[in-house]
């Protein structure tokens, strides 16, 4: 008896979710060829395959790294974060530099391991691992500190007999004083409060730097608020995200909105104010001799929506920070003092706050 020959069937082509499901858990970054092997898939189901990688590609759920397949919305074992500040209990924490928030949303958080010294700003390469705490999904282990943010330096310029022209940080955190070579002092002079620029690390002796730009005399007002910023680490330069976000931001619209721009609110902010948060209306009550009252507040969360850039750096920085020559923004100058500072004849959202008041001041 003539035995029948089995019919080969070819192995069904993986779905988007099973895909992704497999980049995520693989170790590294995986290419079409890793993912045939693993889907057992040959011949001309390869064909099925291209398609739907391609498919992916396009929607923008894959992206190709040095001709390798990634899944846009996953952190690669290992990457570039940057620490964004000290949770409560007292952990730093840090986000992935490069991420996809309109495919993936906000990035995630990531607790660094215990020890690990960073401060806000600071970028560093990092292996990524499950995090086990429940507080926060991954938890990084620091393979190499980079640069930070920034490589400015604050500092009162020294010249020391027989060493030449050094630097000594205001930051009383800085572990090394900088030296600056001849031709790099930018005329300031011994003594002199100066901001410089880190242009070698420290390898053997101490880190170089360049003086650009000569800011006075110690005791002057202006410097004194701006040593007090850096001695207390008050962020008062903005990631270029969130720059880029205010720049971006679009006009409000005012439906479902109630017009109050027949009222003549008053700003009630000093003269040489440049964000005008708050305004003032008040008119007296000639049948109950008390007074109504309107407060409007300049409404924020008409630019700034949750889980933006701007938001997340808001809620890092707390408040402004207000110096007796200056103030430290919570958000962008674009955002504070244009958008939705509450400017003369100029359309504004606010929320405002109705309250009446008896002849005695009491409100009702």
């Amino acid at each position: 008896m003539a035995k029948s020959k089995s019919k080969h069937v070819e192995p069904a082509v993986p779905t988007e979710a099973e895909v992704l499901e497999y980049i995520q858990s693989s170790p590294g970054i995986v290419g079409k060829r890793e993912i045939a092997r693993h889907f057992a898939i040959k011949g001309g189901a390869k064909i099925g395959l291209k398609a739907l990688l391609k498919k992916m590609e396009d929607k923008g759920l894959l992206s190709k790294r040095q001709r390798k397949l990634v899944d846009r919305t996953s952190l690669p074992p290992v990457t570039v974060l940057e620490v964004g500040g000290i949770d409560k209990d007292g952990e730093a924490w840090a986000e992935p530099v490069e991420w996809d928030e309109r495919m993936a949303g906000k990035p995630p958080r990531i607790v660094l391991a215990s020890g690990e010294a960073a401060k806000k700003g600071d970028r560093v390469l990092a292996k990524i691992e499950a995090s086990r705490d429940g507080r926060y999904k991954f938890r990084a282990r620091v393979i190499k500190a980079l640069s930070d943010r920034s490589n400015k330096v604050l500092g009162v310029f020294r010249i020391l007999r027989g060493q030449g022209a050094r630097i000594v940080p205001v930051d009383k955190k800085a572990r090394h004083e900088l030296q600056v070579q001849a031709g790099d002092e930018n005329g300031a002079v011994n003594g002199e409060l100066v901001e410089a620029e880190i242009i070698r690390d420290r390898g053997r002796g101490l880190p170089s730097a360049r003086v650009r730009e000569r800011l006075g005399d110690l005791t002057n007002q202006r410097n004194i608020s701006l040593i007090a910023i850096h001695q207390h680490g008050i962020p008062n330069a903005f990631p270029d995200r969130v720059i880029r976000e205010s720049e971006a931001l679009k006009p409000f619209s005012p439906k479902g909105r109630d017009d109050l721009r027949d009222v003549p609110l008053v700003t009630i902010d000093p003269p040489d104010a440049r964000d005008h948060d708050d305004a003032v209306w008040a008119e007296l009550d000639d049948k109950t001799g008390g007074c109504n009252v309107i407060v409007a507040i300049a409404d924020v969360a008409a630019y700034v929506h949750p889980g933006t850039a701007l938001d997340r750096e808001a809620r890092i920085r707390g408040n402004s920070v207000y110096f007796p020559d200056r103030v430290v923004p919570m958000l962008p100058e674009r955002i504070s003092n244009e958008v939705w500072s509450l400017r003369e004849k100029q359309d504004r959202p606010a929320l405002a706050c109705f309250m009446t008041f008896d002849k005695s001041g009491r409100k009702r």
